[in-house]
């Protein structure tokens, strides 16, 4: 009894940075140069059509993104710690996020591989979704300018579209971890809470255009209605284009 009473007046201090937190000697290192000659050297124990099956994407991509979110936070820089020990390195947290987003696993699956703690994964997810959205939502999240409008009209009347844009639709994605009390809100007619998402593509898929989040029962025509896609052109502001109707 005076032992137990002891412990509960004493607890045991852990040696983590945040108290109770137990430290793990993951090896971030070994994980670090095991990620690299699998799939990053220049001759990669993985190849190109494994990789891109793995990351959803070539390994030329990944690379830019890598470089550009990087660049924009410091967050993913490999830095080294109080006692002088490596830190995880950029390709290690981005790798992580890409588990995440290609597979949809838990923040923690990506520890037995890559050696990333599940707060690190998820402040990973967070920081890299938002320097993606701010480094490229300019270059290709955007309405079409002037030269854009030309080249697409183009490309739409060589492929018997003239006057053609882009293609614009709506889909419904289930959503498979909707809170139980906002169920309700997005349950449509499949009975399975959805997400709408209207986007306009051009042949190439570029989505120069995406809105989704409505909550209710929607369709097409009032999520157009909703969106902010015709905003501009019923205040009579859009990008200059040349066309020519009967001759003229």
């Amino acid at each position: 009894m005076a032992q137990y009473l002891n412990q509960q007046n004493n607890p045991v201090r852990r040696g983590g940075s945040i108290p109770s937190h137990i430290v793990i000697n993951r090896d971030r290192k070994s994980a670090d140069r095991r990620l690299f000659y699998d799939y990053f050297a220049e001759n990669p124990r993985y190849n190109d059509q494994m990789f891109r099956r793995r990351f959803r994407m070539g390994r030329s991509l990944f690379l830019r993104i890598v470089e550009k979110v990087e660049a924009r936070d410091n967050y993913f820089m490999q830095r080294r710690d109080s006692v002088g020990r490596l830190g995880l390195s950029a390709l290690q947290k981005i790798t992580a996020v890409f588990r995440m987003l290609a597979y949809g696993c838990p923040a923690d699956a990506t520890d037995e591989y890559i050696k990333i703690g599940e707060s690190t994964t998820i402040e990973s997810l967070k920081r890299f979704c938002r320097a993606v959205v701010e480094e490229f939502v300019g270059e290709y999240l955007r309405s079409p300018n002037a030269t854009d409008v030309a080249r697409l009209l183009r490309i739409g009347k060589d492929r018997g579209f003239p006057g053609m844009l882009g293609s614009l639709d709506c889909m419904h994605w289930k959503w498979k971890n909707c809170p139980t009390s906002w169920a309700g809100q997005y349950a449509g007619r499949s009975g399975s809470p959805t997400i709408i998402v209207e986007a306009v593509a051009d042949y190439d898929l570029w989505i120069w255009h995406a809105y989704f989040g409505l909550s209710g029962t929607n369709n097409d025509i009032n999520v157009s209605e909703a969106s902010h896609l015709f905003s501009n052109l019923t205040q009579g502001i859009a990008p200059p284009a040349h066309y020519v109707i009967q001759g003229k």
